[in-house]
């Protein structure tokens, strides 16, 4: 008996792409996470010390060798040793020296400079390397990092830190003692997920349902039902949301949703949904050029009218001046600068 020949579909397979808008904190921090900056390495020796005014961005440091105390006015000094990272979520103004007699300079960005090495601070007594930069994440913090506290610190020697985190950054201390090509670029990356598996750390611990809430906003993600509901919210803004439907999407009644989810993120179902929907217009005034009746209509809104008033009330101006005064300041940041 002859073999059949095999059957080929004809059909491509199609290899589809993942869509990050279900998750609420990729999608939060796809939109409001502009950039990723590094300073140049600081080398610093005793006695040395810097404090750095307020800056509506989160801050980062990780001592690659020696130690550093951090201040921050109405927290306890924290004590700083090689592989420890310590994030201020806020850009809450700080101290950052070698020892509470040192008198701190004040410091400031400088401009993008092109000569090669770290920068030397302080005089000659014990070293101190430092890996600091910063997220420039849009001005004020979306909701759901609102209620971070003003100080994350992490580390390798901490029994309870998680052992990714604690991997992340060896890789960032081994990237640091030993560069290599593009390493600026791997310390960045490595940089984003370190901020990330400190966000996730701090929604894991934030208390279970049904006890006091310790950081609102970020805590909701430890929530499988609110965290369902972000999703939705995240994934079909423009969706006519109330809040019972999104009750009985996870389960939920009317009253029992609403109050654990203005609990746990800090505000009302509809009024975060309002907030996002303008988050999102943004994103798109600033990165698309569809017009602003298409944005309007994208989000949720149905006529232009409607959506500038929302959009005055949660960004202070109308849509089309902040695309305008967005595409500004891009085309500053792309200016090339001496240094």
């Amino acid at each position: 008996m002859p073999r059949r020949p095999n059957k080929v579909s004809v059909r491509p397979l199609e290899l589809d792409f993942e869509d990050p808008r279900g998750d609420a904190l990729a999608d939060v921090l796809g939109v409001s996470l502009l950039r990723n900056v590094l300073y140049k390495r600081i080398e610093a020796r005793a006695p040395w010390g810097f404090r750095l005014r307020a800056h509506e961005r989160a801050i980062f440091y990780l001592i690659a060798r020696g130690a550093a105390r951090l201040e921050v006015d109405g927290e306890q000094p924290i004590e700083l040793s090689v592989g420890d990272a310590a994030f201020l979520p806020h850009g809450t103004e700080h101290v950052l020296r070698d020892a509470a007699t040192t008198l701190p300079l004040d410091a400031h960005d400088g401009s993008r400079c092109t000569e090669p090495g770290p920068r030397h601070i302080g005089g000659t007594g014990a070293p101190t390397s430092l890996i600091t930069g910063f997220f420039d994440l849009g001005g004020r913090p979306p909701s759901l990092l609102s209620g971070l506290p003003r100080v994350v610190t992490l580390s390798p020697n901490d029994r309870t830190t998680a052992p990714w985190v604690a991997a992340t950054l060896q890789l960032l201390l081994a990237e640091a003692a030993q560069p290599g090509p593009a390493s600026l670029l791997v310390l960045q990356r490595l940089a984003d997920v370190l901020f990330i598996q400190a966000l996730r750390s701090l929604a894991a611990n934030s208390g279970p349902p049904g006890h006091e809430c310790k950081h609102r906003g970020i805590a909701a993600l430890g929530d499988a039902s609110i965290r369902e509901a972000l999703g939705l919210i995240h994934q079909r803004p423009g969706d006519p949301w109330t809040v019972a439907s999104l009750g009985a999407r996870v389960g939920l009644s009317r009253s029992t949703f609403a109050a654990r989810f203005t609990d746990l993120v800090g505000e009302p179902p509809l009024e975060y949904i309002a907030r996002w929907r303008i988050t999102r217009a943004a994103e798109f005034l600033r990165d698309t050029d569809h017009s602003i009746d298409e944005i309007a209509a994208r989000v949720g809104y149905e006529s232009v009218p409607s959506f500038s008033r929302a959009f005055m009330r949660f960004r202070g101006e109308r849509p089309g001046s902040y695309r305008k005064s967005e595409r500004e300041r891009v085309r500053l940041d792309n200016e090339p600068t001496s240094g």
